[in-house]
């Protein structure tokens, strides 16, 4: 059994012992190693457990790594390996081999039969490893997927069943959200296609659980009645100034009209009043294309390609493939850039990395920099953070870091040093924050007539070969924070005795782990390596969390081309830079904090309708009763809740809910008992009309079907409400009232309503929807 204390001297010791079964396995032929998987599988259907053959198991998958990939894992990659089937994060320095590690808790969690994932980060990294690490898999037995497919591919249910079929998955953690969320949506078993959540490791965890797990995943829909004033909206905008019409909070990411900015709007829009609540829509419009000219930047947090807008994850830069912002602010950002504005959707189904990945039983991750998020990882996943050594010591030099006041300094004295280490020929890769810089920093390099590589969210296609190169004899590399992470920068001849790989960071960046994977792209395995960080006071991270007194210094202390960059030398300054970026970090981990807690009402939704919705699909127990209580309960519902029951009230309930066609005769009257009695025989009479001709297989497929569909439009305009709830709220914190409170008391009103709508739309699905006979003789269902 393992040991329960987690220790370094526990996993040494359970190392000895699959060092002892690998010496042994060593002189098995490929057909008697091949064996042990049905071995394996055989003592775990006999009451052993994983932990109990874990040893003999592990020893195994190294002994076939050695003999398919020509590979042996470390001991300290093993270590990883016992951390990752634990549940915890292992913490491995880049370049010690996390990919290969993962080959040996997958191949033991396989055997149980049960769901067992890989989940990267981005596509490469889930189609490279799952073609490589699969083939060890196929050797012993088992068999192994990758999910991600072409982009122009759409995969029906059948094939991505058999996808996530397979023993191993390797696959992207967008890939398999969307997936989980699309099979959700399924209105039959034949749509299904993935299992019970079982065993996943994610690889970079703390990019994917972390840093992404600030933006929901959302599928989107049925649009919208599309509003024609969002060019109208952004050209007046153009005509305001900061500071005169509109106020701007950059910390807190808020802007609104100043009383100047209300007189512009009415004068512009000729207006009496803009706040009288006849103008929701036109305010609504202002504020959303305010927030696009102030709140976003293009290079920094979109990019346009193609002629769409493409958002960038603020943390690495890359593109969210499949994201749009929502509540009409893509459409705002798509008029500032004067491209076709697109459908504003309806949001369907939406949920967070956080209540996703904590769906499953067992969940290990993997990274090079988890140790400073040990706290959140326990918090919010229950993941303890384990630091695993390194294989070689780290001999890379981190020097400290420089600062200067202004951007052009701090760009002058980065680009001596680089021309300095690209004389001598060693290897460079220049790392910013985002696309903007990174491009400003090329067009530099191209002045200086040195030639360069650019990594960023324009040519993330050639990530692979950009950083296949990047480690060369005079090979500058210019990237964004993405940088190549999963890939290894492997040295050139003759780099080694030049000094290794040098990073040079061109900014404060948002948080201190990020920094950690950017020093740790030099130095791998014990190879040589510096890295240094520049910084300058219009950093972003130092000017928007830097205290004020900061500012103030950046103010009085301007800059003249021409003049030799000063350095700042102040410890004072550089604790307070230091400070900006725990800010920084802090407020990454509370907005993540945020998400979590406004997403625990959507959670108890979404898990209460999606265990409805599966217990339709795979039920197998008679409608009949529940149809007709369903009958029951909503006309006893009208008739008690109607204070005044007119002839009228009477004849609209019927041709709303129960038929299109029925005439209540002129003389009839009824109290409550014989209201409802009559009202229950026309929803007999009608549903019998409806149901004569089915045999009994069609008459319960009718039935469940709607019922579901009922529970899907439902649901689907419930998610919606819930995404336009939470920008709702947001406001209510300026008049001191809690929002994530205010937001579970609407939820929960929200909720039940829907469930009283969902029982109307079951009525009228039954009742009054027509069912045809199609051209192949199958029955079509018209749902109204």
């Amino acid at each position: 059994m393992l040991m329960k204390d987690y220790t370094l001297r526990s996993l040494y010791h359970l190392v000895r012992r699959i060092n002892q079964y690998a010496s042994e396995f060593k002189s098995l032929t490929d057909v008697q190693l091949q064996d042990k998987t049905v071995f394996f599988k055989h003592q775990l259907e006999n009451g052993k457990t994983l932990d109990e053959i874990l040893p003999e198991a592990f020893a195994v998958v190294r002994e076939a790594d050695r003999r398919v990939l020509g590979m042996f894992p470390f001991d300290v990659q093993v270590m990883g390996g016992i951390v990752l089937h634990q549940g915890n994060v292992a913490e491995m320095k880049t370049g010690e081999g996390k990919t290969l590690t993962a080959t040996m808790p997958l191949y033991l969690n396989a055997l149980t039969g049960q769901s067992t994932l890989l989940i990267t980060a981005n596509e490469y990294l889930a189609k490279r490893d799952a073609a490589e690490m699969g083939k060890v898999y196929q050797w012993l037995g088992l068999s192994c997927s990758c999910g991600v497919t072409a982009p122009d591919k759409d995969l029906k249910p059948v094939e991505k069943r058999a996808i996530y079929a397979a023993d191993i998955v390797y696959t992207t953690s967008g890939t398999f959200g969307f997936d989980y969320l699309l099979d959700n949506l399924a209105s039959n078993s034949a749509e299904k296609y993935m299992r019970p959540f079982g065993y996943a490791i994610v690889d970079e965890v703390d990019q994917v659980l972390l840093d992404s797990a600030q933006t929901p995943l959302v599928i989107s829909g049925a649009p919208r009645v599309q509003s024609n004033m969002y060019r109208i909206a952004d050209n007046f905008i153009q005509t305001l100034s900061e500071d005169q019409e509109y106020k701007l909070d950059e910390e807190r990411k808020s802007v609104w009209l100043t009383p100047k900015g209300i007189t512009a709007a009415e004068h512009y829009f000729r207006l009496s009043k803009l706040y009288d609540g006849q103008y929701t829509e036109l305010l609504r419009q202002i504020m959303l294309a305010l927030r696009a000219h102030t709140l976003f930047e293009n290079g920094k947090d979109y990019v346009v390609e193609a002629g769409e807008i493409k958002l960038l994850d603020e943390q690495n830069g890359r593109v969210l493939e499949m994201t749009k912002l929502q509540s009409g602010q893509h459409q705002a950002l798509e008029a500032r850039e004067n491209l076709d504005i697109t459908p504003d959707m309806r949001a369907m189904a939406s949920i967070t990395f956080q209540n996703l990945f904590r769906k499953f039983k067992k969940l290990g991750g993997m990274t090079g920099t988890g140790k400073t998020a040990e706290e959140e990882f326990i918090e919010t996943y229950y993941m303890k953070v384990v630091r695993i050594p390194t294989n070689r010591p780290i001999i890379r030099r981190d020097l400290p870091d420089l600062v200067y006041s202004t951007l052009p300094e701090k760009l002058l004295a980065s680009l001596d040093l680089v021309k300095k280490l690209h004389q001598k020929g060693q290897p460079i890769l220049l790392v910013t924050q985002s696309v903007e810089l990174s491009e400003i920093y090329s067009e530099l390099l191209l002045r200086e007539q040195i030639p360069h590589n650019v990594l960023n969210a324009r040519n993330a296609a050639k990530e692979a070969a950009i950083i296949a190169e990047a480690g060369q004899k005079d090979a500058v590399t210019v990237a964004t924070s993405m940088a190549g992470r999963g890939t290894d920068i492997k040295l050139g001849t003759g780099v080694a005795e030049l000094g290794g790989l040098a990073v040079i960071g061109t900014e404060k960046m948002t948080n201190h782990r990020v920094e950690l994977q950017l020093r740790g792209r030099a130095g791998r395995q014990g190879d040589p390596g510096m890295s240094r960080f520049f910084v300058s006071l219009e950093d972003e991270v130092v000017f928007k969390f830097g205290a004020r007194w900061l500012r103030h210094y950046f103010e009085n202390h301007s800059f003249k081309f021409g003049n030799s960059p000063k350095r700042l030398k102040s410890r004072l300054i550089y604790q307070a830079i230091q400070r900006a970026q725990n800010v920084s970090d802090n407020n990454g981990y509370q907005q993540r904090k945020s998400t979590l807690e406004f997403d625990e009402s959507v959670r108890i939704q979404r898990e209460e309708i999606y265990k409805q919705r599966d217990k339709l699909i795979f039920g197998t127990e008679h409608l009949d009763c529940q149809v007709k209580n369903i009958l029951k309960k909503q006309i006893n519902t009208f008739v008690k809740n109607s204070h005044h029951l007119t002839q009228q009230r009477i004849s609209r309930f019927i041709w709303d809910n129960l038929s299109y066609s029925y005439q209540i005769e002129d003389s009839k009257s009824f109290d409550q008992e014989s209201l409802t009695d009559y009202l229950y025989d026309i929803a007999l009479s009608q549903l019998h009309n409806k149901i004569n001709s089915m045999n009994e297989g069609d008459r319960q497929s009718f039935f469940r079907l709607a019922i579901l569909k009922a529970i899907d439009n439902c649901w689907i305009e419930e998610v919606d409400n819930l995404q336009q709830l939470r920008t709702v709220v947001s406001a209510r914190q300026y008049a001191q009232r809690n929002p994530i409170y205010e937001y579970h008391q609407e939820a929960m009103t929200s909720f039940k309503k829907m469930k009283s709508r969902i029982m109307q739309q079951i009525i009228k699905n039954l009742l009054l929807s027509s069912i045809l006979t199609g051209e192949n003789g199958e029955s079509v269902i018209y749902f109204s």
